[in-house]
């Protein structure tokens, strides 16, 4: 396994709609998930798509609350090929960071509850339904895939700040 470096904005790479994954199971997909695996462990993040890591494919991970143990614990989520529908038209607006945009933030909208589909490591098929902040990491994840950035999807840009910043808007 390896420690995967991290593209950065302006990088072609990210502006750029990946590639669906053929077979789920391959070992390319493999040794590329763990790959990913240990770099987001080692980085300390929430979230990692393949296109971040200088790969155009349909692949991203993500920590997400834990159904079973009331939001408190985190478990990793492996989704390939993913599809995303928003279920009905309520927006949140909360703060994002992102691995590939260092050091700021930004005030992002993104759709409450979404219903999500593609498959896991195994090849097998999945569908879910969810809200808040499993939702927001979703989307962001997911964006990755498109070519998009969570800077592209701010209202305001004077709500792009440093993290150091951060202090000034109280609680967030």
């Amino acid at each position: 396994m390896s420690i995967l470096k991290i593209a950065k904005m302006g990088h072609p790479i990210l502006r750029k709609k990946s590639q669906e994954i053929v077979d789920p199971r391959s070992d390319s997909t493999k040794y590329l998930l763990d790959d990913m695996i240990e770099t987001l462990e080692d980085i300390q993040g929430l979230g990692l798509a393949a296109p971040q890591v200088h790969v155009s494919k349909r692949l991203v991970i993500f920590y997400s609350p834990d159904e079973k143990s009331n939001h408190n614990d985190m478990s990793l989520s492996i989704l390939i090929n993913p599809i995303i529908e928003p279920l009905g038209s309520e927006i949140d607006y909360d703060w994002e960071g992102c691995l590939s945009v260092p050091g700021l933030r930004g005030l992002v909208p993104r759709y409450n509850k979404i219903r999500y589909s593609g498959f896991n490591q195994e090849g097998e098929f999945f569908d879910k339904v969810v809200d808040g902040l499993h939702a927001r990491v979703v989307q962001h994840e997911c964006d990755h895939l498109d070519g998009i950035l969570y800077v592209q999807r701010m209202d305001k840009l004077e709500n792009l700040i440093f993290e150091s910043e951060m202090k000034f808007f109280g609680n967030t």
